[in-house]
C-alpha cells in the first residue's frame, strides 16, 4: 500500500515553504551550522575574555549665582551677571565647556595618556610571566583625545545645579587621575573664559593714561585763571550782565525823566504865558454921601418952596418957572450923586505864576543834567556790554576746559574704579572663588564596574543561532540538486509521477 503511494501522481499543487522543510535545510547542513555557530560562539567568548577591566569614577561639580564678576562696559555702573539662578542654558555651557577639544588634549597631556601601557586582560595573564612585561604603546594624541571623549560622560543631573563626570578606565590611579586633572584645568579655562586676561593691566594702562591727561587739563585750567585775570568767567559773566541790565534800565528812566521833563519845560513855559504875573488882590467901592445929602436937603426945600408959590401963583409964573428949573438940576444932579461911586482896587504879584516861573527856571537846569547823564548811562551801558561780550568768550573757553577737565576727570575715576574691581577679580580667582566647584572630587575606585560580559555574551549566541540559520538557507539556496519533487516538478515543468526515497534505492 505504501509503494502504491510512492508510485502514484500526486496532484498538481503550488509550492510551499513549511516548518518540515525548514527542519529539512537544518538537518542538511547540520554540520555548517554547527561550525559557524560554534565559531561565532568562540569569537564571543574570545572578546569577552580579551576584554579588559574597567574602573569607573565620577566626580560633581557645583555651578552657582554667587560671585558678582563685573561685566567690562564704559558704563560707570558695570552690570552685575548675578541673577535668581542658575539657567539650563548655563549648565549646558558649563557641560560643552567641561568637553571642549582643548581642554581635554591638555588632559590627555598632563595625564600622559599616550604613553598608557598596553591593555592586558585576564586570559592574556595567564600566559604572561609579570604584568610588567606589558607592551608600552605610543599613541597619536587625536585619537587619545577621541578615546578619552568616548570614555568621560558629561551630564547634569535632574533638579539640581549639579553636572557629573564619569570616566573608564582600566587602571583605577588613572581614572581618578584625569578627572582631577580635568577638574583643574576646567577651572581654569573657566576663569579664562568668564573673564578675559590681561583686564589689568589694561586698566592700569588706561588709568595711568588718563591721570596724566587729567593733570594737563588741570593746569590749562589753572593757567587760564591766572593769565586771563578771571577767576570764575561765569560768576563774572552774571555780575557783569546783572549790572549791565541795571544800567539799561537807569538809561531808559532817565531818557524818560529827559523826555518827560521836557514836556514838563514846554507845559510850564505854555502855563507862564497865559498866566499874570501880578494878582488883585481887593477892591472897595465908596459913594459921595455928604453930597448926596445935600443935593436932597436942597430938592426938598425947592419942592417946598414951589409948593408955596403954586399956592400963590400960577404954574407959568416965572418964579415958578425957574424953581421948577432948579428943581430938574437938582434932581439931575442927585441922580448923577447917586450912579457915581469910588472903587479902590488893591493887587501884588501872582504867586502862581511866580510858582510856575520857578518850575520853569529848575526844570530847565535840570535837563541839561538829565541829558549829560544819560549819556554818561550810554557810555557806561557799552563799557559793560563790551565786558559782557569778552567774559562770554572767556566764559566759552572755560566752559571748554571744564568740560574737558570733567570728562578727563570721569573717565579716570572710570577706570580707577574699573581697576580696582579687576583687581578685586584677580584676588577673587587666586583664592579660586568662582561661580563652579567641584563638590565631590574622584577617587580611586576599589573595585571594577560591569563590563557587560552576560550581555556581551547572550548578544553573541543570538548572533550566532541567526548567522548559522541564514549560512544554512543560503547554502541549501545555492545547491543545484533536486531534493524534493516540487523542485524538479517546476525546474522541469512536467509532473512527477513517482519519487523513490534515497534510503529504498
Amino acid at each position: 500500500m505504501r509503494e502504491q503511494n510512492v508510485l502514484t501522481p500526486e496532484p498538481d499543487r503550488g509550492v510551499s515553504f513549511t516548518l518540515r522543510d525548514l527542519l529539512a535545510v537544518v538537518f542538511r547542513h547540520a554540520k555548517l551550522m554547527l561550525v559557524s555557530f560554534l565559531a561565532i560562539i568562540a569569537a564571543t567568548l574570545f572578546h569577552v575574555l580579551q576584554r579588559p577591566v574597567v574602573y569607573q569614577t565620577q566626580m560633581k561639580i557645583l555651578v552657582k549665582r554667587e560671585r558678582a564678576d563685573p561685566v567690562v562696559t564704559p558704563d560707570a555702573n558695570s552690570p552685575s551677571n548675578v541673577g535668581p539662578g542658575v539657567s539650563e542654558q548655563e549648565l549646558n555651557s558649563e557641560i560643552e565647556l567641561l568637553k571642549s577639544r582643548d581642554l581635554l588634549e591638555r588632559v590627555a597631556v598632563v595625564s600622559k595618556l599616550q604613553e598608557m601601557p598596553g591593555r592586558v586582560s585576564r586570559w592574556s595573564r595567564v600566559f604572561v610571566a609579570s604584568a610588567d612585561q606589558a607592551q608600552t604603546q605610543t599613541l597619536e594624541l587625536p585619537g587619545v583625545v577621541q578615546e578619552l571623549n568616548d570614555q568621560l560622560q558629561v551630564e547634569p543631573l535632574e533638579r539640581s545645579n549639579l553636572i557629573k563626570v564619569t570616566y573608564r578606565s582600566p587602571d583605577p590611579h588613572l581614572a581618578a587621575r584625569v578627572l582631577n586633572n580635568l577638574a583643574g584645568l576646567y577651572l581654569e579655562k573657566h576663569l579664562a573664559v568668564h573673564r578675559p586676561a590681561g583686564t589689568l593691566e589694561f586698566f592700569q594702562q588706561e588709568t595711568e593714561r588718563y591721570k596724566k591727561g587729567l593733570a594737563t587739563v588741570t593746569a590749562r585750567l589753572t593757567n587760564f585763571s591766572q593769565n586771563g585775570g578771571v577767576v570764575s568767567p561765569l560768576l563774572e559773566k552774571e555780575i557783569t550782565v546783572g549790572k549791565l541790565t541795571e544800567f539799561e534800565a537807569k538809561v531808559r528812566d532817565t531818557q524818560a525823566t529827559v523826555a518827560e521833563t521836557m514836556e514838563r519845560v514846554r507845559a510850564l513855559e505854555a502855563q507862564a504865558s497865559s498866566t499874570s504875573s501880578f494878582l488883585t488882590t481887593a477892591i472897595v467901592t465908596s459913594s459921595n454921601a455928604a453930597v448926596i445929602q445935600q443935593l436932597k436937603t436942597t430938592l426938598l426945600s425947592l419942592e417946598l418952596k414951589r409948593t408955596e408959590l403954586l399956592g400963590k401963583y400960577e404954574p407959568t409964573y416965572r418964579t415958578v418957572q425957574e424953581l421948577e428949573s432948579q428943581i430938574a438940576q437938582t434932581r439931575t444932579a442927585l441922580a448923577a450923586e447917586e450912579n457915581l461911586s469910588l472903587r479902590d482896587e488893591t493887587s501884588s504879584r501872582n504867586p502862581v505864576y511866580e510858582m510856575v516861573e520857578q518850575e520853569l527856571a529848575k526844570a530847565k537846569l535840570e535837563l541839561p543834567v538829565l541829558r549829560a547823564r544819560a549819556a554818561t548811562l550810554a557810555q557806561t551801558v557799552r563799557v559793560y556790554r563790551e565786558k559782557a561780550r569778552e567774559l562770554e568768550g572767556k566764559e566759552t573757553l572755560h566752559h571748554d576746559l571744564v568740560r574737558e577737565h570733567k570728562v578727563a576727570e570721569e573717565n579716570y575715576q572710570l577706570y580707577l574704579r574699573k581697576q580696582e574691581e579687576a583687581r578685586i577679580s584677580n584676588a577673587l580667582d587666586q583664592k579660586r572663588i568662582i561661580n563652579v566647584a567641584v563638590v565631590e572630587e574622584a577617587t580611586v575606585p576599589s573595585a571594577p564596574t560591569s563590563s557587560g560580559k552576560t550581555m556581551i555574551v547572550l548578544v553573541g549566541g543570538l548572533l550566532a543561532s541567526l548567522v548559522s540559520v541564514g549560512l544554512a538557507l543560503v547554502s541549501d539556496y545555492c545547491d543545484p540538486s533536486f531534493r524534493t519533487p516540487d523542485e524538479l516538478r517546476l525546474f522541469l515543468g512536467i509532473p512527477v509521477f513517482a519519487a523513490v526515497p534515497k534510503n529504498k534505492v
